[in-house]
């Protein structure tokens, strides 16, 4: 039996045409649809979130105005940002492995760091609020599920010196141009672990005596975003943060989150769109906020 394929084309000089096949139009289609959806989430947001003004809660007034507002350059970022316009540049190709969620997409394929690095690396942004997080609550361990290329493994560790930050990085290939970039940087406070997030998490949170600090970034997927909340919990006390990144990315992470909040465990939740900080503070009334950032 032939393969139907439909194409529908556009002239753009004489003699030339550009084709689509059916298969390229439902991505785009999709594409469309995915970005429009997270506008009017994004949209939503904004409208409904508030400002350190709104917010009557002194815990969480203090940490809006003392550090997610607090915009001001810290020593160790510059160094970090040109080692993400290294990566950003970058031409050299790596086979990708992905556990995750598009790993049917993904697996297998080549890709150049540099278009990982455009990709997949978090925000200037939200990588430098994850080291003021880390900063202001001053874990003595830190957790991240998702190391990429480094960049926020890097921010956290130059954050807190201290700290001893246990980074999980489900391909080989990135991970070693993760350990790359902690060596260009001169960092020397983070391990990172090749595996599965869903075999390695356990072992890791069972050594620990308590949970201090948890970034995941990693696998957007409603199942294994909340196997991975109720690994933590055992070892969380009124101390712990757990973030969640991308917690709008999907249906699934937005039903995720909403489980997350409803946790009897849970006492406050901060959503600021990008990332979802979660607290178990046992002498604080239930309460979720989301504020603008």
């Amino acid at each position: 039996m032939k393969s139907t394929t439909i194409h529908i084309g556009h002239r753009i000089r004489q003699g030339q045409f550009a084709y689509f096949t059916l298969i390229q139009l439902n991505l785009y289609y999709l594409c469309l649809m995915a970005n429009y959806r997270f506008f009017l989430d994004y949209l939503k947001h904004y409208l409904t979130a508030k400002t350190r003004h709104g917010v009557h809660s002194p815990f969480v007034y203090k940490l809006i105005d003392e550090v997610i507002y607090d915009f001001r350059e810290k020593s160790y970022e510059k160094s970090i940002e040109q080692e993400r316009t290294k990566l950003k540049n970058n031409d050299h190709s790596i086979v990708v492995t992905d556990l995750g969620a598009g790993s049917m997409m993904n697996n297998g394929r080549k890709k150049m760091i540099k278009t990982i690095a455009k990709n997949a690396l978090k925000p200037k942004k939200v990588a430098q609020l994850l080291a003021r997080l880390a900063y202001n609550f001053q874990p003595a361990s830190i957790i991240e599920l998702g190391t990429c290329l480094a960049i926020t493994s890097s921010y956290l560790a130059k954050a807190v010196p201290t700290a001893h930050v246990v980074s999980v990085e489900g391909c080989p290939e990135t991970a070693k141009v993760a350990r790359t970039t902690l060596s260009n940087l001169a960092i020397d406070n983070v391990e990172i672990k090749v595996g599965n997030f869903d075999v390695l998490l356990a072992p890791i949170i069972d050594n620990l005596e308590k949970l201090d600090f948890l970034f995941v970034d990693g696998n957007h997927r409603k199942e294994a975003t909340l196997t991975y909340f109720k690994t933590c919990l055992p070892k969380v006390s009124s101390r712990s943060v757990l973030i969640f990144d991308d917690i709008y990315w999907s249906t699934g992470m937005k039903e995720a989150w909403q489980e997350i909040k409803n946790h009897p465990d849970v006492t406050l939740t901060i959503d600021l769109f990008y990332i979802g900080l979660v607290f178990f503070k046992q002498d604080q009334v239930k309460e979720h906020f989301k504020i603008r950032f």
